[in-house]
């Protein structure tokens, strides 16, 4: 009996040792404002943990992968140019031999739609990468759903 509890034990204190060690250091969140009837803005907000980065959208190819929205198709709107960005700090990274663009902290970036109806919700993915000065997470995607009304 005391083997039993001894490996269950052991086996539990495995899982929740393994859990803690997941990072997530950057959350995102999403809201949208119209700015007429038939236009608004998306707001796609990184937050971003204290000596983490992201990475811009107009990184090199050969670098770190670049943060990339991908939108659903959808008959209820539609994409007005590009997602936009803030000015990111440029630095030169050792790891990647060149010049990198890049977010601390937090950044917003906007889509600009057209609605094509009244109410609707905005779907897609991004993908990123994020850093800090000792290690590189794997890319990771998130989908997202932004309602506007």
């Amino acid at each position: 009996m005391k083997r039993i509890t001894l490996a269950l034990s052991m086996v539990l204190f495995t899982i929740f040792g393994a859990s803690a060690q997941i990072e997530k250091p950057v959350t995102w969140s999403y809201f949208a404002k119209k700015v007429s009837k038939t236009e608004a803005i998306l707001y796609i907000k990184a937050t971003i943990e204290d000596k983490w980065h992201i990475y811009s959208q107009n990184v090199k190819d050969g670098g770190p992968v670049k943060t990339t929205f991908t939108f659903s198709p959808s008959k209820d709107f539609t994409l007005v140019g590009k997602t936009v960005e803030p000015k990111a700090i440029t630095k030169y990274e050792s790891t990647f031999k060149m010049n990198v663009s890049y977010f601390e902290s937090s950044v917003i970036f906007q889509q600009k739609i057209k609605l094509n109806k009244a109410t609707t919700a905005v779907k897609g993915k991004v993908e990123f990468m994020v850093c800090n000065d000792r290690q590189c997470l794997p890319p990771e995607e998130v989908e997202f759903s932004v309602p506007v009304k």
